[in-house]
């Protein structure tokens, strides 16, 4: 396997990519298999199988009348998506993790705190939140977007990715029901360096122009 994970990753540097990543269960012999080839853990992740949560997830807040409703995510909404993006993913991981570059996804329509990304496959779809500690009732927004806002599921299985730097998400999946997968971990290698070594650059000069010190013989008060 090292040999087989070095050859891709020589391939991916040739494409101009700056590191590659990989998700593994930490009890698979794949994490050993990536730790020896150069990877090293950035973040932890679970895959919660949401596919059965219940409608009754989907009650209002105490006191209050609140419309769950969600809007596809439209070329107006990508500044409150980076900007929810610097709130929530840790800064030193932002290299890594970049900002959704994909408008394939749902955004909650109170304070555009709440975003989900989509990602839709053969057999099933995967949902990568971003979402504000602030948000309320967290499990009423999942359970209606999951019940009524996701077209075309014909019966696939729907996973709702939450990373170690969103745990707080957990309890709220819990109470809907929703089933944890195991702890995998999230790895990164890098194909580049950072030079630090700092060196003198002389300004370029013409080479038949030559520059005379000026000169100042007397100074009036």
């Amino acid at each position: 396997m090292p040999a087989l994970i070095d050859h891709l990753s020589a391939e991916a540097g040739s494409w101009g990519a700056f590191h590659v990543l990989a998700e593994a269960n930490e009890a698979d012999s794949a994490f050993d298999g990536l730790r020896r080839s150069g990877f090293s853990v950035y973040a932890w992740q679970r895959m919660w199988d949401i596919s059965q949560v219940a409608e009754a997830g989907l009650r209002p807040l105490s006191g209050e009348v609140e419309a769950l409703n969600w809007n596809r995510v439209e070329t107006i909404h990508w500044s409150a998506i980076q900007s929810l993006y610097q709130q929530i993913v840790p800064p030193l991981l932002h290299p890594v993790e970049p900002v959704p570059y994909s408008l394939a996804g749902w955004m909650f329509n109170n304070g555009a705190k709440c975003f989900v990304n989509v990602s839709k496959g053969m057999y099933g779809m995967v949902l990568m939140p971003l979402i504000h500690p602030e948000v309320r009732d967290v499990s009423s927004k999942i359970a209606s977007l999951v019940g009524r806002f996701l077209p075309d599921r014909r019966n696939r299985p729907v996973y709702l990715c939450v990373r170690s730097y969103q745990a707080w998400l957990e309890p709220a999946l819990e109470d809907l029901g929703a089933r944890a997968g195991g702890r995998q971990a999230v790895m990164v290698k890098h194909l580049t360096r950072l030079v630090k070594d700092e060196q003198a650059v002389l300004a370029a000069q013409p080479s038949a122009v030559s520059v005379q010190p000026s000169r100042v013989s007397r100074i009036h008060k």
